[in-house]
């Protein structure tokens, strides 16, 4: 049997990588810009059910992305992904040459084809514009991995020990608790990034993460429960938790323990009835995660604002058109900031993307003024503005898109206990569940894991099985309180994209007050 790949074996390769772009770009003819993307990942995980082990893996994951921008007369992108095994990594500098040269051939054909067009198509064929990319900062970098327990020296022994013993725990917290499920992961990865500017970044991740899905039966009613405790750090985070500010986790037999509790308090709830009109609702920040994920984060990828994925996943209700959107106008209430920052702890961080920008906040919403989106090279050539590093992808072998990294509501400055204690009659939507999204995210629904009455100031009658449905727009101007008690937390499974692609990443935000109908049914 061959060798297991480690990510070690990039060492060799960067150089290697280096010198193969660098000799293409000058004997292509034609090719105006070339990157080339090399990611080795080692992981590990675990599955146990009902106190009992289910299923364990070791495995890696190894792959490779190509983009080359080339044409004669109008300028076009060509792709290559693939993915790698072990026989492949003695004959690297074939196949990134062969990879080179064959994105080089489609980026050729597809200008020569889109000159064609543009002829053709008369006033329509003004659409048909070359590709460019925006200039960036080009850099030579290393970043390295954040752990304590180094996720290749944990023992997968182990991991199956303690994730059996966790689930027998949750299964032993509460009589009501019929099924569950754990799931455990760590792992490294490491992202090599060469392009025809100069640009080489090497940067290493570590992740691990705990998955518990728990069922709950109370009387005729179950009630399913799931989250996950995540951050890019090491084994130690399952045993002793999270304090990484704005990050905050206890350990994960704890969080497991809760959301076992949790579930058969919520069973044992009477369905929230749905309002016949807007009522005030007090949002916490595990709710507002989604919140801002789905009304924040979605529109305001640009690449989706620029219709460029309107068949599958829609479009964004703050741009029409390029002379038609919402940049300069007022769009939320005045307490009410968002932003995007690859800077901030947990799995939506990095320091560069996947064409190798230095990513950046971007604030998208300030005091209520809609200022801007994510963006990506071309996207920011486009649309103008300078790029802030979110173009990336879920593995090398794909085409990355414009992604969040960790979109939040800022902080505002009122403590959650007196947004509450104002309240006279309203409800308290706690942690999110589900969403149900408009196309151009102008409208929503998300369901909440459980959602308390206020009376005069007090939690009151606790609900299941509800949550609140709003114009965006409309939620957004209605905001009245914004807590002082912002918080992160993971997003394990964020889609977009054909063929899918499927990333994590972090939301977040604090305790919000607005108005909104709320709605029975999960």
């Amino acid at each position: 049997m061959a060798a297991r790949l480690s990510v070690g074996l990039l060492d060799a390769v960067k150089p290697v990588a280096q010198e193969i772009v660098r000799e293409r770009a000058r004997c292509l003819p034609g090719l105006r810009y070339a990157d080339l993307r090399l990611e080795l990942g080692e992981a590990k995980g675990v599955a146990a059910e009902n106190g009992a082990p289910k299923s364990s893996g070791d495995d890696y994951t190894f792959a490779l992305g190509v983009r080359v921008l080339a044409g004669g007369g109008m300028v076009a992108p060509g792709y290559v992904g693939r993915t790698l095994g072990t026989a492949d990594a003695t004959d690297l500098p074939r196949i990134l040459r062969e990879a080179l040269e064959r994105a080089y051939r489609r980026a050729a054909a597809n200008a020569e084809h889109k000159e064609q067009a543009r002829g053709k198509l008369g006033v329509l064929g003004e659409a048909l514009a070359d590709t460019r990319l925006h200039p960036v900062d080009v850099r030579q970098d290393t970043v390295a991995a954040v752990y304590r327990i180094d996720p290749r020296a944990l023992a997968l022994d182990e991991m199956v020990r303690y994730t059996t013993d966790v689930s027998r725990r949750v299964a032993a917290a509460d009589p009501a608790i019929r099924y569950n499920y754990i799931g455990t992961t760590t792992g490294l990865t490491r992202e090599l990034f060469v392009s025809s500017e100069g640009a080489a970044l090497d940067q290493t991740f570590a992740l691990t993460q705990g998955l518990c899905s728990v069922v709950a039966v109370v009387g005729e009613t179950s009630h399913e429960l799931y989250d996950v405790l995540g951050h890019q750090r090491g084994w130690e985070i399952l045993l002793e938790g999270v304090d990484d500010p704005p990050l905050r986790c206890t350990a994960f037999v704890d969080f497991s323990r809760a959301m076992a509790h949790e579930a058969a308090r919520v069973a044992a709830a009477p369905p929230l009835p749905t309002s016949e009109r807007e009522v005030v609702v007090v949002t916490d920040p595990h709710y507002n995660t989604l919140v801002s994920h789905e009304i924040i984060g979605h529109p305001v990828e640009l690449d989706r604002a620029l219709k460029m994925e309107t068949a599958y996943a829609g479009r964004s209700w703050l741009l029409r058109s390029l002379a038609a959107h919402q940049v300069g106008q007022q769009v939320a209430s005045p307490l009410v900031t968002a932003y995007s920052d690859p800077a901030l702890p947990g799995y939506g961080h990095y320091v560069y993307d996947h064409e190798g920008t230095p990513a950046r906040r971007v604030v998208h919403i300030d005091r209520g003024i809609f200022l801007g989106f994510m963006n990506s090279r071309q996207t920011a050539a486009i649309f103008g503005g300078a790029p802030n590093g979110h173009w990336t992808a879920t593995d090398a072998s794909r085409v990355p898109l414009v992604r969040m990294s960790t979109t939040v509501f800022a902080a505002g400055s009122q403590p959650p206990e007196q947004i509450l204690k104002e309240v006279d009659h309203g409800y308290y939507v706690v942690g999110h569940r589900i969403p149900s999204i408009a196309e151009s995210r102008e409208n929503f629904r998300i369901s909440a894991r459980m959602v308390y009455e206020i009376e005069r100031g007090e939690l009151g009658r606790l609900y299941r099985d509800g949550g609140i449905a709003a114009d965006s727009r409309d939620y957004l101007m209605n905001v009245d309180a914004v807590g002082t008690d912002f918080r992160l937390y993971p997003i394990p499974n964020c889609g977009k994209g054909q063929p899918m692609q499927t990333k994590k990443l972090g939301n977040g935000g604090p305790t919000m007050r607005s108005r909104a109908r709320v709605v029975g049914g999960s």
